[in-house]
Formats: C-alpha cells, sequence, structure tokens
C-alpha cells in the first residue's frame, strides 16, 4: 500500500447522519421530528382505551369517496361510495382520507369522526405534486430554476392554497434521484443530481410545512419513495431495484435525509422490491435504515394498496401474511387495501404480530395529528370563507408564471436568432401543442382544471404589436398525422419569417406508470419537423415533456430549442415572456439529455473506467464507449444559456482544506454581452484517489449572479470539508487525503484549479 493510500485510509470520518443530512446543515438532524418526541398523556390515554380494531382503524388511509377530485391518479381498489365510507369512519376504521379536496366534504368527514367512539379527528392527505387548484411546474423543470429560494416559496404557495382546500397533508415532494429518463416519474423530482435533489428537498419541506405546522396553512410533507425508487431495471414502473448499500448512501438517502433535517414527519414506502425483498416488506429498509441509520422518527406509510402487492411479488401466502410482512417491517399505514382493518386483530389474537408494534405505530400517527394541532382544533383548515378567500388568488398566479418562467431553458440560439421582435415579423406557430390546453399540466396536476390555463397560442398572441402577422397550426396530432396537417403547416411555415415548434410529450406520456422504451419524439411530430425544416425558414423548437428527451434530425439540430416541459397553468405567458425577451431565460438542465434513448440509465456524475476515451477522440478503439456512440450527453446536466455571454477569470482557490473548515473558491465573472443577465455559477470536483472509484466530477456548490452590461464582480462558492466525503471500501463515511479537480463553469466557460483535503 502506498504511503498515499494509507493516508487515506486513515482520513477523516464523519458520521452518517451528518453526511447525509449535508455538511452545514447537519446539525438539523438533531431537531428530530415531533413524533419522535415523548408521547403526551392524551396519546397515552387514548392507546390505553382503544380496542384492537379502533388501533387498526387509526393505521388505516382510504381513497376519500366523499369529497372526490376528478381526476383518478390509481387503479379502483375496494370502492364503497360516500355513505359507506362516513359509517366506517363513525366506527372508528378509518384514521386519514387522500386526494379529496373541497372543505364542505371534509368538514361531513371530521364530523362523522367526532362521533367516533374516542373522537379521534381524521387527517385529510392527498397527492399535491405541483400544485393545488392552481398548478405550477412540474417538479422537474422547477428545478431547471436551481433556486431553492423559489422552490420554498412556490411550495408556501402550494400549501396555503392546499390547506384553504381542506387538506392538512401533502405527499411531496419526490425526492428520488433519477438517472434513467425512461421512467416516468423522473418528471415528479428534481433530476439526476445529489446536491440538487438535497437542496430543493429540505427547501420543499420548509416551504410546505410552513414555520409551525400547527398553524392552518400549515400542510405536512412527505419525502418519497423510501429508497432507490428510481432505479428500477429498464426504467420500468415497479420494477426491481438492485444496488450496493453504498451507491445507496451516496446517491439515493441524502436527499431523504435532507428533507428529514428540515422537518418532514412522515415518508411513503417504495412500491418496488429492493435486493428482492419488496420494500414494503423489507425491515433492514424500513427499520434499520429509516429509523436507526437517518434516525427518522415519523409516520412510514405503505403505498397505495402495496401491501397487498406483496402477495403478487411472492413473498406473501395471502392478504394476512402481506399485513405480518409490512407492521414487522416498519410501515405503520396501509393505504387503501384495507388489510390492517380486516387482519391486525387477528394477527395480534395469535401472536403473529406483537400488540407492542402496533402501539408503536399507533403512538406515531396520533402524535403526527397532534402535530398538526388536530386534537386542539379538528376544523383547522376546514373553513369555508379561507377556501375562497385563497384559492386562485392572484398572487399565487403571478408566482406561477414567475416559477414558470425561471423553469424555461434555452439549449441554443444559434446567431442570436431569439428573442424575437414583439413587431415586423410574421410568426407562425406549429405543432400539436400550439393552442393545446389539455397538456399544459402535466401528470398529477390534483384539482387543476385545463380551461385555466394559457396555451402558447394565447400568451404569444397578446405580446405581439400585430396579431395579424401570426398564424397557427397544428401539423399532426401528438401520435397520429393530420390529414393534410403537413401541407398546411409547410404552406404556413413558407408565408412566416420564423417558425415556433410545438412538439413533445402529452400530458399522459409522462409521471407515475408512463415508462417509454423509446424516449425519442413520437414519428408523426418527428415527419411534421422534417418538412417544416426543409422550408429553410428559422425553426425554434418548443419542447413540452416531462424528462430529458433523445432528440433526433430536425428537431436536434434546429437553430434554437427551449425545453419548455409541463409549466402548468402560466405557460403560454412564460413561454412568450421568454421568446419576446420579457425576461432572460435563466434556466439549466437538472437532467442529461443523451445522445440516444440506449445510453439509458446516464448521468454527469458516472463514475470513471479504467480505459476512459480522450476528449479528442472520444470513439477511439478500445475505449469505454458505444460502438455507434460516445460516452457523453447531447446536452448535460447544467446545460442552458441566456441572450447574453459571460467570461470568467482570476479563479482563486485555497491549496489546502482542513477538516474544520470550508473552501473558499473565488472567481471574477464579467458580463461580456450587451444585454443585462443572470450568470450561473458552478463548481464540480473530482476525487484523484480513492479507496472507491468517484465520479468523474459531480456539483458541489452553485450560485447566480444578476450582472449589467460589462459589469464585473467576485463570486464565492463555499464547498465544506464534508462534502468532500465518500463511503469508503470499508463502508464508512469519510473524507479521505488527497488531491482533488476543482473546476468552475458559467455559461460555457470553465477554469480548472486543483486543492488538497486534510
Amino acid at each position: 500500500m502506498t504511503q498515499k493510500r494509507a493516508a487515506r485510509g486513515a482520513g477523516t470520518r464523519i458520521g452518517r447522519r451528518a453526511l447525509l443530512a449535508g455538511s452545514a446543515q447537519a446539525a438539523l438532524l438533531g431537531m428530530l421530528p415531533v413524533a419522535a418526541r415523548a408521547a403526551s398523556a392524551q396519546i397515552d390515554d387514548l392507546i390505553a382505551r382503544m380496542t384492537i380494531a379502533e388501533k387498526a382503524g387509526q393505521l388505516s388511509c382510504f381513497n376519500d369517496e366523499i369529497r372526490p377530485v376528478g381526476a383518478v391518479f390509481n387503479p379502483v381498489v375496494d370502492p364503497r361510495g360516500a355513505d359507506a365510507m362516513l359509517a366506517d369512519i363513525r366506527a372508528g376504521r378509518v384514521g386519514m382520507l387522500f386526494n379529496g379536496y373541497g372543505v364542505a366534504g371534509a368538514r361531513q368527514a371530521q364530523q362523522a369522526a367526532l362521533r367516533s367512539r374516542l373522537g379521534i379527528p381524521l387527517v385529510f392527505a392527498a397527492d399535491v405534486i405541483h400544485g393545488c387548484r392552481t398548478i405550477f411546474p412540474i417538479p422537474l423543470a422547477e428545478a431547471a430554476a436551481f433556486d431553492p429560494d423559489l422552490s420554498e416559496r412556490a411550495a408556501r404557495a402550494v400549501a396555503e392554497e392546499a390547506s384553504a382546500g381542506g387538506l392538512h397533508w401533502t405527499f411531496a415532494p419526490v425526492v428520488d434521484v433519477a438517472r434513467d429518463q425512461r421512467w416516468g416519474r423522473v418528471a415528479e423530482g428534481a433530476g439526476e443530481d445529489v446536491l440538487l435533489n438535497r437542496q430543493l428537498a429540505a427547501a420543499r419541506v420548509r416551504g410546505l410545512q410552513g414555520p409551525d405546522l400547527r398553524r392552518p396553512d400549515g400542510l405536512l410533507a412527505t419525502p418519497k419513495h423510501f429508497a432507490g425508487y428510481s432505479a428500477v431495471r429498464g426504467g420500468m414502473e415497479y420494477a426491481a431495484v438492485d444496488m450496493s448499500v453504498a451507491e445507496l448512501r451516496e446517491t439515493y438517502l441524502p436527499p431523504f435525509a435532507a428533507g428529514f433535517g428540515a422537518g418532514a414527519l412522515a415518508t411513503i414506502a417504495s412500491f418496488t422490491d429492493f435486493g428482492g425483498i419488496p420494500a414494503t416488506a423489507n425491515r433492514w429498509l424500513l427499520t434499520d435504515m429509516l429509523r436507526g441509520e437517518l434516525g427518522f422518527g415519523g409516520v412510514c406509510v405503505s403505498d397505495y394498496d402495496a401491501d397487498r402487492e406483496l402477495i403478487a411479488h411472492g413473498v406473501a401466502a395471502d392478504e394476512a401474511d402481506a399485513a405480518r410482512l409490512a407492521i414487522l417491517a416498519g410501515v405503520d399505514v396501509s393505504m387503501q387495501s384495507g388489510l390492517y382493518n380486516r387482519h391486525l386483530p387477528g394477527l395480534v389474537a395469535s401472536g403473529r404480530v406483537p400488540m407492542a408494534r402496533v402501539d408503536e405505530a399507533v403512538r406515531r400517527v396520533l402524535a403526527l395529528k397532534d402535530a398538526l394541532g388536530l386534537f386542539d382544533d379538528p376544523f383547522r383548515s376546514l373553513d369555508a370563507a379561507t377556501e375562497k378567500k385563497r384559492t386562485a388568488t392572484p398572487a399565487i398566479r403571478t408566482l406561477a408564471r414567475e416559477v414558470a418562467t425561471r423553469s424555461i431553458v434555452l439549449l441554443r440560439n444559434r446567431e442570436g436568432l431569439l428573442p424575437l421582435p414583439r413587431k415586423g415579423r410574421r410568426i407562425a406557430l406549429i405543432g400539436p401543442f400550439g393552442a393545446d390546453r389539455a397538456n399544459l399540466n402535466g401528470p398529477w396536476s390534483f384539482a387543476g382544471d385545463a380551461k385555466d390555463g394559457i396555451d402558447l397560442a394565447s400568451g404569444i398572441r397578446a405580446l405581439l404589436a400585430d396579431p395579424a402577422a401570426f398564424v397557427v397550426e397544428a401539423g399532426s396530432g401528438i401520435h397520429e398525422p393530420l390529414p393534410g396537417g403537413i401541407a398546411r403547416a409547410v404552406a404556413a411555415a413558407k408565408a412566416a419569417d420564423v417558425v415556433l415548434l410545438a412538439i413533445g410529450e402529452a400530458g399522459d406520456m409522462s409521471g407515475e406508470g408512463n415508462s417509454r422504451v423509446e424516449i425519442t419524439m413520437p414519428a408523426a411530430q418527428q415527419a411534421l419537423a422534417e418538412a417544416v425544416a426543409m422550408t429553410g425558414r428559422p425553426v425554434v423548437v418548443l419542447l413540452r415533456h416531462g424528462r430529458a428527451l433523445a432528440l433526433e434530425g430536425a428537431v436536434r439540430d434546429a437553430p434554437a430549442l427551449l425545453c419548455t416541459w409541463f409549466l402548468g397553468e402560466q405557460t403560454g405567458a412564460a413561454v412568450a415572456d421568454i421568446l419576446f425577451g420579457v425576461r432572460e431565460p435563466t434556466g439549466r438542465l437538472p437532467v442529461s439529455f443523451p445522445l440516444a434513448t440506449g445510453q439509458q440509465p446516464w448521468s454527469y456524475d458516472r463514475r470513471g473506467t479504467g480505459r476512459p476515451a480522450p476528449d479528442a477522440d472520444p470513439v477511439a478503439p478500445g475505449r469505454s464507449h458505444w460502438r455507434d456512440a460516445p460516452d457523453r450527453a447531447l446536452f448535460p446536466f447544467g446545460s442552458g444559456q441566456g441572450y447574453t455571454r459571460f467570461t470568467l477569470a482570476d479563479l482563486q482557490v485555497p491549496p489546502r482544506l482542513a477538516s474544520d473548515e470550508v473552501l473558499q473558491v473565488r472567481v471574477a465573472v464579467t458580463n461580456a454581452g450587451a444585454r443585462r443577465g443572470e450568470a450561473f455559477v458552478r463548481a464540480d470536483i473530482h476525487d484523484r484517489v480513492a479507496s472507491r472509484t468517484r465520479p468523474v466530477r459531480q456539483m458541489k456548490a452553485h450560485a447566480r449572479v444578476t450582472l449589467d452590461p460589462g459589469e464585473r464582480r467576485i463570486v464565492t462558492l463555499a464547498i465544506p470539508h464534508a462534502e468532500l466525503a465518500l463511503v469508503a471500501a470499508d463502508g464508512q463515511w469519510r473524507v479521505e487525503p488527497g488531491a482533488f479537480d476543482l473546476w468552475v463553469g458559467a455559461g460555457g466557460e470553465e477554469l480548472h484549479s486543483q486543492f488538497d483535503a486534510v
């Protein structure tokens, strides 16, 4: 063993909780959730008085059939109707309802709960993923803003609206790090980077829960899905997951720890198996890791019908066996299956499940209700006047537009094609999404109404000085050609000075259950793009999508290319603001766009290989690449540009970083263009020699700075010593001493340096 390797083996050991929570914020894990604190006398008294059937009822969560929303999110399981549900509530067989909306129905249900023998209030939950009544951009789009403060503000606004509609709890945020764009639920999270996922997990939890969960506008957050859910084989929803424990700790657990550290009191177990044992039955995952290693003291909920699905997984013999496995693994609440109601009394009576384990779960649920203030005020968040006052307000719609604008990513802008002038150009908006409202919101839009959305045509027309110089033509359907559609589109393009091509995915092509074998453009839209490009008119592609796509042909090569995601109800206004330069494009990719679908899974921070291909010859024989493509992305993580350009100079990096220090990286940023703009400055590192192979590079800090033309400013990026840690070969978190590469980039400019950690 070399002296350097020996020294690395004896590096600075760092506690797992501290590392997972995230360096400077590690102390947050000392603030254990309320549910982990000593139970109140009231809760002890209730548990002592409860029958086993009433305990099972508190551990049972059901779809709200008293106030259903129009959207259907899950398969129909055990429907019962409103009257039967109210009877079950009065009998103490229901602890919580989910995916209902509206104060009037919630008050009716809560009154039924208070008439039960013990009068324990219900808690009302929902999948409020990116807006309640007012729909914001999908979380992946919002992640493109790289702005935790913006995400926190958005989450706070969503919580205020959702709680006004009679909700206490949301099954969000999704904190699954997603490296395979075939997986549909990429849309619901923050992309492929661990640091960004950590930052946004904490920000969204803080925003949803607010300063005090007992306030009427506090909305309980639920980081999900625990854990490794996004690493499914082949990107297939609900498929198997296998990974090393080191990969779990380094990549998939840190965002959960950040969310728990910010105060989240609940989590949802993954649908998938993990290492051959379904998460819902996986005691190592839900007890040893979640509660032991992460110190989580809150409530763990099964996903929808996931405990019954243990039978289909092949690990449970029948429903009673599935309920036994789930409760013993650490699932406190059964969602929708009804298994706990039907089988926990018998399992306890037979001795197959200890009463102490049931009591532990009940205590957590009751403590959660206490944390929400429901024992003091069962009708908190159930006020009709507040519902009317705080729903779809001008303020929340203004914020939704700001978030949408900040989410847009400009990937290419040859010869300054954008921004467009508001007069003097004939513009053709071509594509199935030009005048479309049905697909603005994307997946999981909960109580949103598509008719409230601003389509692209309306948003663009509102900013034009001469709307008569603007024509809209679909050209094709989303999946199928339209009779004569391409001919009409080509004629419209030829009569225009510039073409806006609005193409991409339908709203139901992303989200849960929407994995794709090929993440390319639907064939009908690709044919439309090729025909329009052949006219020779300059084309601005406006992509609508919930994942990174493998772009081809005329779409890939378009002179201007914008990622416009699923931006919610303010889509048209936000896109128009960017197109005409009312706002500068400031978004950056939170996921890498591949050269081809076959590269998946892929991420910018992939681990190195013993045979890397040289940059000058990425398909060099005998080196790491595919036969027909290099090992790189078309547009990697962090890609994006604005309407000006920036230069970097005078990079200053301290030569050594001690264990009690923060690396202060300084760089001079200059706006070298003619427009005011915002620079996105990012620092990546690489550990040169380690006991385990390391990512080729990994983001460790980022900052934004707004500069006028010609303005120069020093930007400081802070990297705490703990951010250099890895799970070493012996399974322990530590910073191994030695040399690190460091890159600082902004808008295509990049400078390199190095430093030593001690």
